[in-house]
């Protein structure tokens, strides 16, 4: 059988569609090498958004863009003939226009070009903070409530987010964990956004990003410098070494926040005195707050979180009253649920159970807390 010419003619090439796609989190203008590649070798560039921030930058860089939202079908027709359209996506991704290819690529009606989508930016980690503080400042603008706030207003809710952090952690429940660290996340930024408007002496979120950043640098001069370290009581000794550089206390009970629990109070000042080398016997006296101030600083010595040490024995004494009532939660009858209240008698004894992970240099987080004196300030 003879093929027919239209059989021996070559199908016309339907060209390429090329979706460009950017961040809006990175500054207007970088883009990748390979979308430049794209834009300068396009027969036609096109977007939707006529105060597209790229569109400045790519005129100055001489790529001629015509405003235009084509349908799918109309862009299949000016790829024809083995044109290459770029389309420079709007902040929504083109939705309808995808959605449109998708439909048309599937009934295998119509003979597609080449499809590619292309990132022409990118988010670098912590991308997203940028969000957050845009966010901010709208809420702050707008929103009757949060356009009074103080700082004396929010610092309740500041001590009740961290408390709120601490038993998420406590708790072991992921899911609840990465909620409280953006719930104290927002204090910091609130907190930041409120200090722009003060009238004497105003900073910004990225002050204190720049301040704990130069901090982290400074006292890390093992991983920014030339200082060698090879053992975590290294690391610690050059922390305690900037640190008292920096501050030129008079004495080392300075900086220590007296309104913190008591517990947590009276370890941090007996943290302080040992890591100073000062042998100072606890202030005898009668009642239970001298009692409280011993034990506190005997677990401080022995590596035990008096704070975390209590919590846990007051929700074994929760989960007590509860089955006392009749009405304890399902995994403390459940076969295996009572590892949870074994866990609070563990850490309440000083005693960290099997399920906590061990910390480096052999301790358990729920159990021990990081030494005070190289995390604060």
């Amino acid at each position: 059988m003879n093929a027919s010419s239209s059989d021996l003619t070559p199908a016309a090439d339907p060209g390429r569609i090329v979706l460009l796609t950017t961040s809006h989190r990175v500054a207007p203008g970088l883009l990748s090498w390979p979308a430049w590649q794209a834009l300068r070798a396009a027969d036609a560039v096109l977007c939707a958004d006529g105060a597209h921030p790229q569109l400045p930058y790519l005129r100055e860089a001489g790529i001629a863009v015509a405003e235009a939202s084509p349908t799918a079908q109309e862009l299949i027709d000016a790829c024809a003939g083995g044109r290459t359209v770029v389309v420079v996506a709007t902040g929504e991704g083109e939705p309808a226009l995808t959605d449109g290819l998708a439909r048309l690529a599937g009934s295998g009606r119509v003979t597609m070009p080449e499809l590619e989508l292309l990132p022409a930016s990118y988010d670098l980690p912590g991308a997203r903070l940028l969000d957050l503080v845009q966010v901010m400042d709208r809420i702050r603008a707008e929103c009757p409530w949060s356009s009074r706030q103080t700082h004396e207003g929010l610092a309740k809710y500041g001590i009740e987010e961290a408390y709120e952090l601490v038993e998420a952690i406590e708790a072991g429940d992921r899911e609840e964990l990465r909620e409280e660290l953006g719930d104290v996340l927002l204090q910091v930024v609130f907190h930041s956004r409120i200090a722009e408007e003060h009238p004497e002496a105003p900073f910004s979120v990225d002050d204190v990003a720049g301040g704990i950043v130069a901090k982290l640098v400074h006292r890390h001069p093992h991983v920014f410098g030339d200082e060698k370290a090879e053992t975590p009581e290294d690391v610690k000794a050059h922390w305690l070494r900037t640190k008292a550089e920096e501050k030129h206390r008079a004495s080392v009970t300075e900086g220590v926040p007296l309104g913190q629990p008591g517990l947590a109070l009276a370890a941090k000042l007996a943290s302080r005195a040992r890591t100073a080398g000062l042998d100072v016997p606890l202030p005898e006296g009668e009642g239970i707050g001298y009692q409280l101030l011993a034990l506190a600083a005997r677990a401080e010595t022995e590596g035990v979180d008096p704070e975390a040490a209590l919590r846990a024995a007051a929700r074994a004494y929760r989960d007590a009253i509860r089955e006392a009532e009749g009405t304890a939660p399902e995994a403390i009858a459940a076969p295996g649920g009572h590892q949870d209240a074994e866990a609070h008698r563990d850490l309440a004894e000083g005693d960290a159970p099997e399920a906590i992970p061990t910390a480096p240099g052999g301790h358990r987080d729920a159990e021990v807390h990081a030494d005070p004196d190289t995390v604060e300030e």
